[in-house]
């Protein structure tokens, strides 16, 4: 999505922006996240969790490669092959349209499409059926001499490619003349070895989940095992697209039905839609169900979705997107939902509740005792109960979502069901709903002649669902059932550990979180001057990705280590995290400076064991801290970045290096 330069706060999704660090060199990061869900809630202009950011990797890394020549000989390479399958069509004495077309066409064949159709197939070709009378035609760089001569054949013509000479069908007025991928880096790795090592120098400086454990919370960052993921890279998964004929993808039929019995088994569900994209996306999609409900029943008027701030973040943004009106219900002082304010809220608008979103357990990392008695109240006031899935990791083979009282939820599978979702996606969010709904369920023409499709493809980005499939398969009842014990296990143990070092906000009776657990670092602003960011940075100095920030609550970190961690690597983050708490106690105590320590200079890059060094701590201590692995050290790329000068610098465009040397003086 491209917009003017006006527009820029009001897009979705993630912006980049380039900053610089404490040093001065050039930094990039991720920009504007305040009109993000997290923040702004139910004023929030985007509700993303899930961008296609491995895609969009793959597609750069493809620019990257050929550079602008490159690009531009295979785009006239693909343009010269369409104008000559459109010389041979016209030929044989078919109307081909537009008039100017860069790689697809539109025939009209009249009676004939079901016999083209059926010979092309023959031929080894899908052709796309477009009303009762016409047949679009793309092609790309794959095309081949053969695949035109094929199309030839179905159409009842025997030509040879060269039978046609290269033509342009092109409007002048349309060819670009100016320059474009101007950037050094898309002239600069021609040869695959050098491409090889761009790539490999690039994701050393990730620090991703093949480092370290991703502690994030809410995120549920676990094992994406390599049983799971080969089968995606097989041609009869990755290969089939999402509108071939039913008969070409009877494995993918197959697998997506065992697929959703099972996850009609896990949740308590009656019916699953594959078709979101993404969590957030599967948010929209159930609440689209939801008022689809109502609406099929006369209810009009119900447009009320009430909300506990203690909610997962996309949840208003959603509400909104699908224009209900979002009133938020208060949390008790334990983290629970104040059931009191609840039922008010719920007789209040009564007459035009139509939903209400929870996440169970709560984002606070609590299993709420009072959730039936709020699905029963949401009923009691004719409102259907969404069941925010992002903590399913929590629940898998210990309690349903469908048994608790839920009407709907939508399922992270890139977070409990393994498919991976680093950077931001792909991912997926089916949608499970109980019987009365499932006749509401988003629809695709391609696939079940219904309107409502929320995405383009009928089943979402099927082919990453193998990965949840073989995870599900592989693992079977038993051992869902121990991982999220484990999970829950793995939680409660760090509580225990860092307990007297650091508070853990929320507990259950039992004094127990679930899968994750809320520690609060704002004694330490106050005591030290000690940011929940100083925090963060300084875990990076140990070779630990953060965890969420300043969410749900301001001032604390929200930790999940999920049941793909060892014991001695949870035992590493805790060392980390009691080192971090005895640098604190180190200001607090007047031995360390208030504002030249470790914990504001962090995080410490290679730079910082060479050359002058005037700081009160020794490098030692600056870049091996407790935590560190021993053998191995990660080395983040730039110092402490500034969050401001990224804001006001987003790259919308790949600008030439002196513009970077410029900022960085």
């Amino acid at each position: 999505m491209a917009v003017r330069d006006d527009l820029k706060r009001a897009m979705p999704g993630r912006l980049v922006g380039v900053s610089i660090d404490a040093r001065g060199n050039r930094a990039y990061r991720l920009a504007l996240q305040t009109r993000e869900q997290h923040i702004r809630r139910e004023k929030a202009t985007s509700n993303i969790c899930t961008a296609q950011v491995l895609l969009a990797v793959m597609a750069s890394m493809y620019a990257v490669f050929h550079g602008p020549q490159g690009l531009k000989a295979i785009a006239q390479s693909v343009h010269q092959k369409t104008v000559r399958l459109a010389k041979g069509l016209e030929k044989l004495g078919y109307t081909v349209e537009p008039e100017s077309f860069f790689d697809t066409i539109t025939i009209e064949v009249g009676k004939l499409q079901g016999v083209i159709l059926k010979a092309a197939v023959a031929e080894g070709v899908n052709l796309r059926k477009i009303g009762h009378d016409r047949i679009g035609i793309s092609l790309d760089e794959r095309s081949r001499p053969v695949t035109l001569e094929a199309v030839w054949r179905a159409f009842g013509g025997d030509f040879k490619t060269e039978d046609f000479a290269p033509d342009w069908r092109l409007p002048a007025d349309l060819l670009r003349k100016s320059d474009y991928l101007t950037h050094k880096i898309f002239h600069m790795n021609r040869a695959e070895s050098e491409m090889t090592r761009y790539i490999r120098r690039l994701s050393d400086r990730d620090l991703a989940l093949d480092r370290s454990m991703i502690p994030l919370g809410s995120c549920t960052m676990k094992l994406n095992a390599t049983a799971e993921m080969l089968p995606i890279t097989w041609p009869e998964f990755s290969e089939i697209h999402p509108f071939v004929p039913a008969d070409q993808a009877e494995g993918y039929r197959i697998m997506i039905e065992d697929l959703t019995k099972k996850l009609c088994d896990i949740t308590g569900y009656d019916a699953f839609s594959m078709q979101p994209n993404s969590g957030a996306q599967g948010e929209y999609a159930g609440l689209l169900t939801i008022r689809n409900y109502h609406v099929a029943r006369g209810d009009t008027h119900r447009d009320v979705c009430l909300i506990p701030t203690s909610a997962h973040g996309t949840n208003p943004a959603s509400a909104q997107m699908v224009g209900m009106k979002v009133v938020p219900v208060k949390v008790s002082p334990n983290g629970d939902i104040d059931l009191d304010d609840f039922r008010a809220q719920a007789e209040k608008h009564s007459a035009n509740l139509s939903a209400v979103m929870i996440t169970y357990p709560s984002t606070h990392g609590v299993f709420e005792e009072t959730v039936r008695e709020i699905c029963d109240i949401t009923h009691a006031h004719g409102g259907q109960v969404y069941m925010d899935g992002a903590n399913m990791n929590a629940m898998v083979g210990l309690s349903r979502p469908g048994d608790i009282g839920s009407d709907v939820s939508h399922l992270n599978l890139h977070k409990t069901f393994c498919i991976p979702h680093g950077g931001g996606g792909p991912g997926m969010g089916p949608i499970g709903v109980k019987a009365h709904l499932a006749a509401h369920l988003p629809g695709h023409p391609e696939s079940d002649h219904r309107d409502g499709a929320v995405c383009a493809a009928p089943f979402g980005s099927a082919s990453i669902l193998p990965i949840s499939w073989s995870y599900i398969l592989m693992m079977g009842g038993e051992g869902l059932t121990q991982a999220t014990k484990a999970a829950i296990l793995n939680a409660n143990y760090i509580a225990a550990r860092l307990k007297g070092a650091y508070e853990v906000l929320y507990k259950s009776a039992r004094g127990r979180v679930a899968h994750e657990c809320i520690i609060d670092t704002r004694p330490l602003q106050q005591s030290a001057g000690v940011s929940v960011d100083d925090v963060a940075k300084r875990l990076i100095d140990s070779g630990f990705h953060a965890p969420t920030m300043s969410w749900p609550v301001a001032g604390t970190l929200m930790i999940e280590p999920t049941e793909s961690e060892t014991k001695a690597e949870l035992d590493r983050f805790i060392d980390a995290m009691l080192s971090i708490r005895a640098e604190a106690r180190a200001i607090e105590d007047g031995r360390m400076d208030k504002t030249n320590n470790p914990l504001k200079n962090a995080p410490h890059t290679v730079r910082d064991l060479v050359g002058d060094w005037d700081r009160p701590y020794s490098r030692e201590q600056a870049c091996f801290p407790p935590g560190w692995l021993g053998v191995d050290k990660y080395w983040p790329p730039v110092n402490r970045v500034d969050n401001v000068y990224g804001d006001r610098n987003l790259v919308c465009a790949c600008p030439p290096m002196e513009v970077y040397a410029e900022a960085a003086e």
